[in-house]
């Protein structure tokens, strides 16, 4: 939890956060989010392999700071029970109203704002090494070695435990056939080059376990 803290500090002041009382109560209210009982995999072990992801490739992305601060705030909200890109559309409004406490520029907040919103479905324009950053940072646990893979699809499971069975399987091969469907599951080439073999094995592996 102090890594993070700090991580959150360091990318605040980086964006143009002045007020060390507001960043570290904004960070708080992140962390508290971050932290609700019902996640299972979007927790902060999440957005902490996030953050590692885009400090590692920071150098791809013209605005790493707010890839960064997007991806603190891209599922602050969080409702398995939200329907459709609603706890993306809320993460951004959210995101609006702490980074304005923040103090920041109006057009790093609708930079933010856009970014997250990216999130809902991963399809990223070529030329946006932002989006990029970020969403290759939220699908790195799809390339994740089998075991830790699987562990990903069973807190996810846990997270839609209100789901009967036969409509979860519809709707998560749903979800993972939208992923193998995009033009490139990775946009940074080092990322595309390294993961999208064992991703799309991965997703491939759960499709057929969800048909069974």
């Amino acid at each position: 939890m102090a890594g993070l803290n700090e991580r959150w500090r360091t990318t605040a002041r980086a964006a143009g956060a002045v007020d060390p009382a507001v960043v570290d109560a904004v960070g708080a209210e992140l962390l508290e989010r971050w932290q609700e009982p019902h996640r299972h995999y979007h927790t902060l072990t999440h957005l902490a392999a996030m953050l590692d992801v885009i400090d590692q490739y920071a150098s791809t992305a013209p605005h790493p700071d707010l890839v960064r601060l997007a991806a603190w705030c891209h599922d602050a909200v969080y409702d398995p029970r939200a329907s459709g890109d609603r706890n993306e559309r809320d993460s951004a409004a959210l995101a609006d109203a702490l980074l304005t406490r923040l103090g920041l520029p109006a057009d790093e907040v609708t930079e933010v704002h856009r970014l997250i919103l990216l999130t809902a479905g991963h399809a990223v324009d070529p030329s946006d090494a932002d989006g990029a950053l970020l969403c290759d940072a939220d699908l790195a646990v799809l390339a994740a070695p089998e075991p830790d893979y699987d562990r990903y699809a069973t807190a996810i499971r846990r997270e839609y435990a209100h789901v009967p069975e036969p409509d979860y399987r519809v709707g998560r091969a749903r979800v993972l056939s939208g992923l193998l469907a995009l033009p490139s599951l990775y946009r940074i080439p080092a990322l595309a080059a390294r993961w999208s073999h064992p991703a799309r094995a991965n997703l491939t592996r759960e499709l057929a376990r969800l048909s069974r």
